[in-house]
């Protein structure tokens, strides 16, 4: 496995485009809802944390639906299921490679749009502390998402179809935490979906691979 994800980390980063457009995305999502509801401080400020979690999520679906077509078309994905890697060490290489090159990317410039949303400057490592639990659950579910729909028609529309619903506790949990005096069962929420993603999602994406080679 590790030499898949060294693979796909060397290929992702020779082929930035899908990362590059997914930050872009981000940073210009976030900074529309000023010119939309005006630059008063504690508008921005009592929202700031729903507008970065919904801007993370949203570009962290841009590059999915590339995440195994190159390989589906082109036979890769045939010869690394023959290759006596078990079909969830293919779909789990996936997931950490999504986390890495697009997951990461958006907590690493989640603060900067943040503090320019005017949230307070305290609130802000809560709101990372958040968003990394937030994120991975995104590229695990996005990645099983986009191993269900993988040699569907209309992939690109329905990837975001199943993905978005499943992630709606997590945003809600993710934002409330930022924003409640008390975070700690939102927290713990965030970490028990995550726990809960975590062994099921390989298994469901790599089921979903071996179904679409056949």
């Amino acid at each position: 496995m590790k030499t898949l994800i060294l693979r796909e980390l060397k290929l992702s980063l020779r082929h930035g485009a899908d990362t590059t457009a997914s930050l872009l995305f981000f940073i210009i999502a976030g900074t529309l809802f000023p010119f939309a509801l005006g630059p008063g401080p504690t508008t921005l400020a009592a929202i700031a944390a729903g507008i970065v979690w919904v801007c993370a999520l949203l570009a962290a679906l841009l590059p999915l639906d590339r995440l195994f077509g190159a390989d589906f078309e082109d036979g890769t994905l045939d010869l690394l299921l023959l290759s006596g890697l078990p079909a969830y060490g293919v779909a789990f290489a996936k997931m950490i490679i999504h986390w890495l090159t697009t997951g990461l990317p958006l907590l690493l410039i989640a603060a900067p749009l943040a503090i320019m949303l005017r949230m307070p400057a305290a609130r802000v490592p809560l709101l990372l502390l958040t968003l990394l639990p937030g994120t991975m659950l995104l590229s695990l579910l996005g990645t099983l998402a986009a191993a269900i729909t993988l040699g569907a028609r209309r992939a690109a529309v329905l990837m975001p179809l199943i993905t978005l619903p499943l992630m709606i506790p997590a945003l809600i949990f993710g934002a409330a935490a930022v924003t409640s005096p008390h975070p700690a069962a939102a927290l713990y929420m965030l970490a028990a979906m995550l726990c809960a993603a975590l062994p099921l999602a390989p298994l469901g994406a790599g089921a979903a691979l071996k179904a679409a080679a056949e």
